[in-house]
């Protein structure tokens, strides 16, 4: 619709446009265009403040499986196509790669946890095409679609998961995600050889190991999420509401590192010796968000997540109708881990209430323990309600 250095609005088939966008970021990291770095930018802007569901999603409508107007974001009828998903992880590492900002890769994790992984079931075999936030019938995964995108994007997409964890530049190496692995980067043409410890995202604990280094004197930046900075998104679409401020903490060799953020990361820049640990930390609170007034579907509700996993109400765990349920104004919660569960998951409970009528035909409320799940691993269970925001 026009020259895409024009563009500054996401608009038309979601998958196609983040396609096209994450090929403008590699054409300007190509050839250097400021025009193609600006359109991209412009672009990346729109989405992030107007256009992206808090499941790292985007394409609010099925019609087209594209994008609607600044703010449209409804839940029951959210498209959220599993290829857009994948799309935005891909733009956003280009992003990434061209600025060295952290704030791409907590766009990048939001959506991997969440949209992405929601768009295969646990056991790997059955697909997600659209990915909604809200099901007042519920739905079940296919094994194979007519269109078969989705499938077959997953399955080149969750192998190349590795790529995504480390960058490095010159003798700046990125940790941009937090997964246990072992990797061998070339740092300045030379071997450095890390490992991750870590259970991340269902605790905020990593250990990193230098296991070779080759390469001397490099400095590590350790990406430090958006989540931990009290930041949901990388713009004012999404905000905490709990007035929770975590903390986190970097040690090397047991030493604490203070150091001011750049662009999200903190920095260590020494010369690292084989045996070297560095201890990171942290605080994984359960959070309530609540959207940007102008995003209609969203108002008087709130969405529960903790780190970056993004949470759900579903029938199974309920003995209630999930999407008549009010949350308290000021909620508890407690953290249970569940290692049998949709194969290993923690469940979060709290108390909520319902509204019903008595036998005289008032109204009542009546207290519940209210289950909710990670949002990626609902549908598995048999179909029936389920809903990310709550009122």
């Amino acid at each position: 619709h026009k020259p895409v250095i024009e563009q500054d609005e996401a608009v038309g088939h979601s998958v196609r446009a983040l396609y096209m966008y994450t090929a403008m970021a590699d054409v300007a990291a190509l050839t250097g265009d400021m025009s193609y770095i600006e359109a991209s930018k412009k672009l990346w802007e729109d989405i992030a403040k107007t256009k992206l569901y808090i499941t790292g999603g985007v394409g609010a409508a099925g019609g087209h499986e594209g994008f609607g107007g600044k703010y449209e974001l409804p839940n029951l009828t959210a498209y959220c196509e599993t290829c857009a998903a994948i799309a935005n992880v891909f733009w956003n590492e280009r992003l990434f790669l061209l600025e060295g900002d952290a704030k791409y890769i907590d766009v990048l994790e939001r959506a991997l946890y969440n949209n992405v992984l929601s768009g295969v079931s646990v056991s790997g075999d059955r697909f997600f095409y659209p990915n909604p936030l809200e099901s007042n019938y519920g739905a079940n995964r296919s094994a194979w679609f007519g269109c078969a995108c989705c499938p077959s994007n997953i399955c080149r997409f969750i192998p190349s998961v590795p790529g995504y964890v480390y960058a490095v530049k010159g003798k700046d190496v990125y940790v941009n995600l937090f997964i246990a692995n072992n990797a061998t980067l070339q740092v300045n043409g030379k071997k450095v050889t890390l490992s991750q410890t870590t259970s991340y995202p269902w605790n905020g604990d990593i250990t990193l190991a230098v296991d070779r280094n080759s390469a001397g004197q490099f400095a590590m930046k350790i990406r430090i999420p958006g989540w931990v900075r009290n930041q949901v998104v990388p713009s004012d679409l999404y905000t905490y509401t709990d007035g929770v401020r975590p903390k986190y903490s970097v040690k090397v060799n047991g030493e604490e590192v203070k150091s001011d953020l750049q662009k999200g990361y903190l920095t260590i820049d020494r010369k690292w010796k084989k045996g070297d640990k560095v201890e990171v930390h942290f605080d994984m609170n359960v959070r309530t968000v609540r959207a940007n007034g102008k995003v209609e579907a969203d108002r008087g509700r709130v969405s529960i997540e903790r780190g970056p996993i993004v949470y759900c109400a579903e029938w199974p765990d309920n003995d209630f109708d999930v999407l008549s349920v009010l949350m308290n104004r000021t909620p508890k919660f407690e953290v249970v881990e569940k290692p049998d569960l949709l194969y290993g998951i923690n469940q979060i409970k709290t108390q909520a209430q319902t509204l019903e009528y008595d036998e005289s035909g008032r109204l009542v409320a009546k207290d519940h323990t209210l289950t909710m799940i990670p949002y990626y691993a609902w549908a598995h269970r048999g179909a029936g309600n389920m809903a990310v925001w709550l009122p």
